[in-house]
């Protein structure tokens, strides 16, 4: 199964903390579209927005205005269009982070398999969904193992089977290559790539790690809460 739509498109993105005169604008009318199948980086200096918009897309915070359209549903516009922000977060959004943030007392199997299963996928049906994907992401054979026999390279391989279990529109990675050597960084791009394009999901890195940044095709930059589209390297992965 992999996904239809639009990817994610945002338009005219707001974001306000405060009021009155202690107002600060993180966000002042953001556009970005990520088509099905296509990895973008999003880069930023500390404090330009990049973490508020990051959050919005996740459906941690809520904007102050624009429009967000995520596959083929406007999920936002203006307010939330959907009765439960914790079902969209589980079931249309992947998350990777820089940590792989898995449950320790569980195995890799299960890591993976949980998410499906809090949806109601039969338990069944679940693990298997998750042994194909460890599978393609080649840890099928840590299945039974638990996180902390792993390394750090594999937990983030595990980490991206989990984001995409419940084959969402789309996946933000958040500095997922940050704490890897050059060698697994661009290992886990070229996952990204492949998942991407294998799921047709869209994917959003946010990334200070310029050892991936020429792997990009096309990249946007925050500034001061606005961003800025640019052309990437678009390198090739050896």
């Amino acid at each position: 199964m992999v996904n239809s739509g639009t990817g994610i498109t945002i338009t005219g993105l707001k974001k306000r903390y405060g009021l009155g005169e202690t107002a600060v604008d993180a966000l002042k009318g953001v556009n970005m579209h990520v088509s099905p199948g296509e990895v973008v980086g999003l880069i930023g200096p500390s404090g330009s927005g990049k973490s508020t918009l990051l959050k919005c897309l996740g459906a941690v915070i809520e904007p102050t205005a624009g429009e967000m359209q995520l596959g083929s549903e406007t999920i936002f516009r203006d307010k939330w269009l959907i009765p439960d922000i914790t079902v969209l977060r589980r079931d249309k959004i992947g998350f990777v982070f820089q940590a792989p943030y898995l449950i320790p007392f569980l195995d890799i199997l299960d890591n993976v398999a949980l998410l499906p299963m809090l949806a109601g996928v039969p338990n069944k049906e679940a693990r298997k969904r998750a042994m194909e994907l460890l599978d393609i992401l080649d840890v099928a054979h840590r299945a039974k193992a638990v996180p902390r026999q792993l390394s750090g390279g594999e937990q983030q391989r595990v980490s991206i089977a989990r984001a995409l279990i419940n084959r969402p529109p789309v996946v933000l990675a958040d500095e997922p290559t940050a704490p890897l050597d050059s060698e697994r960084a661009l290992a886990v791009m070229r996952i990204l790539n492949e998942m991407a394009g294998m799921y047709q999901t869209a994917i959003i890195v946010v990334t200070h790690d310029e050892k991936i940044i020429p792997y990009f095709k096309r990249i946007y930059a925050i500034r001061d809460g606005e961003t800025h589209e640019q052309k990437g390297e678009g390198r090739k992965f050896k």
